[in-house]
């Protein structure tokens, strides 16, 4: 008799953003004497970098979805209704688990009319607080509301984000939980700091200010670009990792300002190992839930400069008051950038009373272990 739990992940593009990274992390660690996994995903960002051919490589079972797609548009919204109906009755999971946004909404519709037994719904933030028209956050909003009813299990990975939940009465069937992701301290090799510079190309930094993001709106990019113009003086130089819709919009501000200090290098595979390059790891994002970047800057023991918003917060502070392990600064503000890294450029003690106090929370709190247990959890309860 097979006693596996049998789990389909659903997410709505295979683009290595949050959601698709949590996902491999999650799936690539759990116990598979336990589990029949499937995941499926959008075809947006279905390449060799993609979740999908990354998850065929590793040996996992995979399905490209036609009509699963980022965009609202109210025919292939209800194609991709359809697609995932079926493919929930022909599999017949124990548990459906979705990721982001559109996946959740038309996920747990579709999970409702097949008979679902369970749906687990893990959102890293909140779409509605994205920088939308107000009428496109009340729609997000009121979606969100109307099919929570069809999930068991809300998890957020911040909790900033589950209070904005219940107070906006999103409400699922059983319960909505915080769990924070985690990262495995041992088994995340990096790059030594010469071969990341090596890899990267950038020749003669002196000091180096990088990033990691898609070129989306919540990432305020634009907010580091800023920032780099009003250094452009110095010997420091700015580095972005990514790719994405943003990109003409950042190119035109660099060319504006006629900048030579900032390089978009496009999409890196492991991106992440390259984070020793960095002298310091900015993150200028708007709006967030748990920025996976943040951790890793940590564990590659690089100061880190973030905005206060989704999770941030929470991960950089300490039970004990202003003893945080990075430089919380408010978004939107490239003046409050310049600060932080001026500061991090002269004051050599604190970066290293910041990567040490980063270094203990990583062990304490965001353990990838404590974080795959806790989702097992919610496997096997019936």
């Amino acid at each position: 008799m097979n006693t596996k739990k049998k789990i389909l992940f659903l997410v709505t593009q295979s683009e290595f953003g949050g959601a698709q990274r949590f996902i491999y992390r999650l799936i690539t660690n759990l116990d598979l004497s336990k589990y029949d996994i499937l995941v499926a995903a959008g075809p947006e960002g279905n390449n060799v970098d993609g979740l999908l051919f990354n998850l065929k490589k590793d040996g996992f079972n995979n399905v490209s979805l036609k009509f699963i797609k980022r965009k609202i548009n109210p025919i292939i919204d209800f194609l991709g209704l359809i697609e995932i109906f079926r493919l929930i009755k022909k599999e017949k999971p124990d548990t459906i688990f979705l990721c982001s946004t559109k996946a959740g909404i038309l996920g747990s519709v579709a999970g409702r009319l097949a008979g679902a037994k369970k749906t687990i719904y893990r959102i890293g933030g909140w779409t509605f607080n994205d920088p939308w028209p107000k009428w496109k956050k009340r729609l997000y909003i009121w979606l969100e509301k109307n099919t929570a009813k069809f999930k068991d299990f809300i998890v957020n990975n911040a909790e900033s984000d589950r209070q904005q939940a219940i107070n906006l009465g999103i409400r699922p069937r059983r319960e909505i939980i915080t769990i924070y992701n985690g990262i495995d301290l041992e088994n995340t090799k990096f790059l030594s700091k010469e071969q990341a510079q090596q890899g990267l190309k950038i020749r003669d930094a002196k000091f180096m200010v990088g990033t990691i993001a898609n070129f989306y709106p919540p990432k305020g990019l634009e907010y580091l670009v800023e920032a780099a113009n009003l250094l452009k003086d110095s010997e420091i130089k700015f580095v972005i990792i990514g790719e994405g819709q943003e990109r003409r919009k950042l190119e035109s501000i660099i060319e504006k300002y006629n900048l030579s200090n900032i390089f978009l290098l496009g999409a890196f595979s492991e991106a992440w190992k390259y984070l020793k390059a960095f002298d310091v790891f900015v993150l200028s994002s708007i709006k967030e839930g748990f920025p996976w970047t943040i951790i890793e800057a940590m564990a590659a023991g690089i100061p880190v400069v973030a905005t206060r918003v989704g999770a941030v917060p929470e991960i950089l502070s300490s039970s004990i008051p202003s003893e945080e392990s990075g430089i919380l600064i408010e978004p939107k503000e490239p003046n409050q950038i310049v600060e932080a890294i001026e500061l991090l450029l002269k004051d050599k003690e604190l970066v290293k009373l910041l990567v040490s106090r980063a270094e203990k929370s990583l062990a304490e709190r965001f353990n990838l272990s404590e974080m795959v247990k806790k989702y097992e959890n919610l496997f096997f309860i019936d």
